[in-house]
């Protein structure tokens, strides 16, 4: 799937994943390749962008809330603020 993480400096991630991992208003959830769609708010916390297949790199982001649409395999997460952990 493609994932975007988008902040109002621009943008921190942009490529292919095999899946993220955010932190939901009402609990963590993750989104996995050729997800239904979805819109959600996200809260404070830690985000997880899993990279290439299931046995690939994982990177860590802090984010300060903000929102994510699931469409088409296309993530796009709009947050706040982020910092690369």
């Amino acid at each position: 799937m493609k994932l975007n993480i988008l902040t109002p400096e621009g943008s921190i991630y942009s490529g292919d994943a095999y899946g993220v991992q955010l932190p939901g208003v009402t609990g963590s959830f993750e989104v996995l390749d050729k997800h239904a769609p979805l819109i959600a708010a996200l809260t404070k916390g830690r985000l997880k962008v899993l990279e290439g297949s299931l046995n690939g790199t994982a990177t860590y982001y802090d984010i300060q809330g903000g929102f994510v649409e699931v469409l088409n395999n296309n993530v796009t997460v709009l947050v706040e603020g982020a910092n690369k952990v």
